[in-house]
Formats: structure tokens, C-alpha cells, sequence
């Protein structure tokens, strides 16, 4: 028996180190390195981004968002544009709607950005999901009004596939969460309902995609109770959808291992080609209204690291991040070789005018 005992707890240091070598050796595979680029001309978070390229420029496009003082007076409708021939940002023509949003999402398709959504917050606080789509040519600088969403939302996560549709998966309508996948067609103006989530409703969630693939990971679902009113709570769940090369409409979603430690709220992410990887940096690990702090009445903080998460292999790497975390964001967008976080939320709720770029070697 003795022997025996041995034996396993022998083979179970064996296996343990093995694993223990695995994971630093994933550990060792990436790193990320970050560096300051041209700042905001004002702080703005919640904002939805984009990158828009035409020839050998590009142009990165800030829509909307909210302020420094973080409450209703200071949502925004500004637009904000970088373009990589000057290096400088600058105000651009304001969002159409005459109304500050919030947690709008945009993509980019055919040298054009596309903005979708967002919610308008009234003097009583009374939160409304906008339905429109804009397509904002930053060359002209001109808007134009395209079909609205079928089902208005906001907080939701967009991706562009065959650089033609663009997927707005779930986010929050008016009252609640929905379950929708809702698949755009720059191409005909027109909107299909695609195999919706197989998970919980979400809002503040964060993803990407590589070719057909796209990936959506944790943000905030809500969660009934017998005794009291319902409540927001973080979701830990992950999917992986493989869109379908025949029928674009349909997805078929699997369920991935949750990333390492707590669930995340509004990180800034993107799928990296090069890496055949989902990127997610930042974020927090307690969900919080729109002014950063919690719905449990705690001040909210940004995480100070990065999760990549690996296509090939399924698997997940946390990155060191040597640069100031931020949270509250919409996106990661391209510029060059780098990735962006633009604004964005500092410690204490600070509104952030920064502007970061992430090089993952």
C-alpha cells in the first residue's frame, strides 16, 4: 500500500511539472510590448472605434462616448479622427441624432466606418437604445443614414467577415439582454437574423475574429432572484463560432474554457491575424454603470494585464501589460503593426485622453 501510495504521488509531481513546463513555456511564447501614441484632443471613454484604410493611409475614428465629469450631461456625440498621414487627432463632424451616446460599437468595411447604436441617457436617468447606422467616410468626413437595426442595442460586440458583413452579437436593449446575432450587408443595405447565442444574453462582453471564426468572452449578464429584484452579474462564458462558408447566417457556436482568473467587463479586443489569436487587454473585473463605478456601489479598477487567446490550439496566455491599464472600452483597432486602445477609463474613474499602441511578439 505504502509502495503504491509512492508511487502515485512519484507520478503526480512528474505529471505536475510537466504541466507546470507547458505552461511556462506557453507563457514564454508571446509577449507584449506597448507605447504611448499622438493623444485625444479631449478624454473620452465608451467610445466606439474603428480603423479605416484607403491606399497607404489609414484612419482611426472615434464616435461618441462620454467625458470627464462621467455623468449624463457628459455624453457625447463628437467624432474624432486620426489619420496615420498627419499623426494627429482632431475633431471631425459630430455623430448625427443630436444626442450623446454611449457604448455605440463600430467596424470597418470597403474604406468606410461604420457606426452602430449606442444608448442616450435623459436628464432622469432613463437609459434608451438608439437604432441607428451611420457610415462615416473619413476622406469627405461625410455621415450617411443606412437601414436601421431590426432590434436596437447597445454594448454589443461587432465583427466584420469577408470584408462585407458586419455581426452584432447580443448587448442590451432598453430593458434587458438579448440573445440576437444580427448579421449587416454593407453591400445591400439590409439586415438577417443569424443562430443567435447558444449562452446567456450579455452586455459590456468583448471579442473578435480571425477569418471565420469569432470568438466572445465574459461582460454582464442579468440574473433573476425568487426574493428580490433582479441584479447585474459578471458571466464567465466563452464561445467560439465557426461561420458557415455556404450560409453565412448560420454559426455554429462552441463552448471554450473560461480565460484565467475573474470574468472582465468592456475590454478592448480584436482578432490578430498574424497570430491566429483573439487579443483582449484591460478591462475590469467588477461590471459598473456607466460613470465607473459598480453596480455593487464599489468604485470599479482596470485589470493590469492582457489574455490571448490561440485559435490553433484553444488555449489561453495572460500577458504582462508595463503601461497604465485602462478599462471601458469598445474595441482594439489597427494602426501599422500596433493596436489601439483610445481613451478609455484610468484608476479612480479618470476619463483618459491617452492613446496606447500594442505590439505582440
Amino acid at each position: 500500500m505504502r509502495y503504491g501510495l509512492r508511487m502515485k504521488r512519484l507520478l503526480l509531481f512528474i505529471l505536475v511539472s510537466f504541466l507546470c513546463a507547458c505552461v511556462s513555456e506557453a507563457d514564454d511564447a508571446h509577449s507584449i510590448l506597448a507605447e504611448n501614441i499622438a493623444a485625444l484632443p479631449m478624454p473620452v471613454s465608451n467610445n466606439a472605434v474603428t480603423t479605416v484604410t484607403k491606399e497607404d493611409r489609414q484612419y482611426v475614428v472615434s464616435f461618441a462616448g462620454i467625458g470627464r465629469g462621467r455623468g449624463q450631461s457628459d455624453t457625447l456625440s463628437l467624432t474624432l479622427l486620426f489619420d496615420s498621414e498627419s499623426g494627429r487627432w482632431r475633431e471631425s463632424a459630430a455623430l448625427p441624432g443630436d444626442v450623446g451616446r454611449l457604448a455605440a460599437t463600430a467596424a470597418s468595411v470597403g474604406g468606410l466606418a461604420y457606426v452602430f447604436g449606442g444608448y442616450a441617457v435623459s436628464a432622469d436617468g432613463t437609459e434608451v437604445s438608439t437604432p441607428w447606422v451611420h457610415a462615416f467616410d473619413p476622406e469627405t468626413e461625410v455621415f450617411s443614414l443606412l437601414e436601421p437595426m431590426p432590434v436596437p442595442v447597445d454594448d454589443a460586440v461587432s465583427v466584420t467577415y469577408l470584408d462585407r458583413y458586419i455581426y452584432l452579437i447580443s448587448g442590451w436593449h432598453d430593458l434587458g439582454n438579448v440573445n440576437l446575432v444580427q448579421r449587416y450587408d454593407t453591400q445591400t443595405d439590409t439586415w438577417v437574423q443569424a443562430t443567435p447565442l447558444p449562452g446567456r444574453a450579455l452586455f459590456g462582453h468583448a471579442g473578435g475574429i480571425v477569418g471565420n471564426q469569432m470568438v466572445y468572452c465574459d461582460g454582464v449578464l442579468v440574473q433573476p432572484h425568487a426574493d428580490r429584484s433582479r441584479e447585474f452579474a459578471a458571466s464567465e462564458e466563452c464561445f467560439l463560432g465557426h461561420i458557415d462558408a455556404q450560409d453565412s447566417r448560420r454559426i455554429d457556436w462552441r463552448r471554450l474554457d473560461a480565460h484565467p482568473g475573474l470574468p472582465r467587463y468592456r475590454m478592448a479586443s480584436a482578432g490578430i491575424p498574424a497570430l491566429d489569436a483573439v487579443l483582449f487587454i484591460g478591462g475590469s473585473e467588477n461590471p459598473y454603470n456607466y460613470n465607473g463605478i459598480g453596480y455593487d456601489g464599489e468604485p470599479s479598477e482596470p485589470a493590469s494585464d492582457a489574455l490571448l487567446f490561440d485559435l490553433s490550439t484553444l488555449t489561453w496566455t495572460v500577458l504582462g501589460l508595463a503601461t497604465v491599464p485602462t478599462m471601458d472600452h469598445r474595441a482594439l483597432v489597427p494602426l501599422g503593426d500596433r493596436w489601439l486602445t483610445v481613451g478609455g477609463m484610468l484608476a479612480g474613474q479618470e476619463v483618459a485622453d491617452q492613446v496606447t499602441g500594442y505590439t505582440v511578439e
